[in-house]
């Protein structure tokens, strides 16, 4: 379909999150190591943290409602991340390391679809909405990546 609306993109963002909390909690319960596994499951509960974040904006009585009920042309489909489907059964666990690269590619990936919409959005409130989403998710890269470090010099 071409014609969505801003709720819809906002839903399907916090599916992604959803399946990448699953993943990483699949994972931690599989044959790791001990700071792998609680790098995965640090991964999993941020990942429901910002799933619990998009779906608060779909929540009746939003501040957001006007935004989210706006329209945008998209001549394609929302992309599938094509990280999701790259995500094997066991990420680089042999470190903390590998799994943060998977953890900041994922990431980096809704960051570019945010900053995409940004840049395409028809109205300043939508694009206002959009470039607040995107530094929300670089604010969000580097807290991972801060805390990931702490765990490997643990």
């Amino acid at each position: 379909m071409r014609f969505h609306q801003v709720k819809e993109l906002v839903d399907w963002a916090a599916d992604y999150h959803r399946r990448l909390a699953e993943q990483y909690a699949s994972l931690a319960r599989g044959e790791v190591g001990e700071r792998v596994r609680m790098a995965l499951e640090y991964l999993a509960e941020r990942e429901r943290k910002m799933e619990s974040d998009l779906t608060g904006y779909l929540a009746d009585g939003s501040d957001h409602r006007q935004v989210l009920a706006s329209w945008f042309d998209d001549p394609a489909d929302f992309p599938h991340p094509p990280v999701l489907e790259r995500l094997p059964e066991c990420i680089d666990c042999a470190s903390v390391q590998g799994v943060l690269s998977t953890a900041l590619t994922a990431h980096r990936t809704l960051q570019d679809l945010y900053d995409h919409r940004a840049e395409r959005a028809a109205g300043g409130e939508v694009r206002a909405f959009f470039e607040a989403l995107s530094r929300g998710h670089e604010a969000e890269v580097r807290r991972i990546a801060r805390d990931m470090q702490r765990l490997e010099d643990y």
